[in-house]
């Protein structure tokens, strides 16, 4: 195993509160109607399809939303918090010589965002948005692009999301891949790294 490919929200990065509790102030008790109906809207544009901003503003204003869009977007989906424990890990594997990657669902507004002002194209190796790649996970098409970019045999990455659909996608196609988000802690997490060979600290012990 020379790679990780880490999924970005619910394993190196959480959103406070959770989506709907984002929403709320601005659409109340119809906060979960909306919040499904803009994701189904946004599942071409997560395969670069489109474009997400137009068809988001439209929907807030038909859900009566007078908030312009550019503020409900930064308010909401770039409401971001990096999960410092992961980074360590992802920095402890770049120091013992591991190749270290990104595979996440965006679309290129968010992804902009993650890339540049939360500094991400200068964390990872490679860096996998489903935007760029054409593909969103669990397409296995999403997963034979990302070896391609990270030049690597599918046998050699070991894959980490918190999504069943997308493991098993993944393992599909020749990944090594393992179920975790960080509410399980990281110490579960550094169990499953020793289990394919990569051996990490915990934290509290270095």
């Amino acid at each position: 195993m020379r790679h990780v490919l880490f999924d970005a929200d619910g394993v190196l990065q959480d959103i406070p509160g959770g989506w709907y509790a984002a929403m709320e102030p601005y659409l109340g008790e119809r906060t979960r109607e909306f919040m499904h109906r803009t994701w189904k809207d946004e599942l071409p544009m997560l395969a670069g399809q489109g474009d997400y901003m137009p068809l988001l503003a439209a929907t807030l204003a038909e859900y009566g939303v007078e908030t312009p869009v550019d503020v409900v977007y930064q308010d909401v989906w770039h409401r971001i918090d990096r999960i410092d424990e992961s980074f360590a890990i992802v920095e402890q594997l770049r120091r013992h010589g591991y190749g270290v990657h990104l595979g996440t669902n965006q679309e290129k507004y968010r992804g902009g965002h993650m890339r540049t002002t939360l500094g991400y194209d200068a964390i990872f190796d490679v860096s996998c948005y489903s935007c760029d790649l054409g593909a969103a996970k669990p397409n296995p098409a999403f997963f034979t692009e990302a070896a391609r970019r990270i030049a690597a045999d599918p046998s050699t990455i070991l894959f980490i999301d918190d999504n069943p659909d997308n493991v098993e996608s993944a393992r599909s196609v020749g990944f090594p891949a393992e179920l975790w988000d960080f509410t399980q802690g990281h110490d579960t997490l550094i169990t499953l790294l020793a289990n394919h060979g990569i051996e990490v600290t915990p934290a509290y012990q270095r």
